[in-house]
């Protein structure tokens, strides 16, 4: 599995633990930034992600910025894209088995490091359950 993964400055420290936990996994990462806590704009990062897993360069993606907020609305505006704000383990268990969500978001300032490995494990374990979810996620996408 390819992750790609991006932060603004208030969920780059958060960034940086995942990043290694993900290599840790043994999967294949691309870190596209920010790389310091110096202030950019999220919608930079959100896109480049949400880019890169629309147009299939990578499986799945993670975004972390202050609340997980900015960063879900800037991907979700990407065909194809299905980004979670995940927060809590019961979002992200549900992002996967019912939305197949391919970025999970997390908010830098919500959460805790022990609870953010908890997301990215649970959520990269979990199988999209398919069946009747398919048939509403095909009718997500707006032509």
């Amino acid at each position: 599995m390819k992750i790609i993964i991006g932060s603004d400055h208030a969920g780059y420290p958060m960034k940086e633990k995942v990043t290694v936990h993900l290599r840790e996994l043994g999967l294949q990462v691309e870190d596209i930034g920010t790389y310091s806590e110096e202030a950019v704009d999220y919608t930079d990062f959100g896109k480049k992600v949400a880019r890169k897993v629309s147009d299939g360069t990578f499986d799945r993606g993670i975004l972390i910025c202050g609340t997980g907020l900015g960063m879900s609305m800037v991907a979700n505006r990407f065909r194809g894209v299905r980004a979670a704000l995940a927060n809590d383990l019961f979002s992200a268990i549900m992002s996967r088995r019912h939305n197949d969500s391919n970025i999970m978001v997390m908010g830098g300032r919500l959460i805790g490091d022990t609870l953010a490995f908890q997301l990215v494990d649970t959520w990269l374990e979990t199988p999209f359950e398919g069946g009747r979810h398919q048939r509403r996620l095909e009718k997500m996408d707006i032509e």
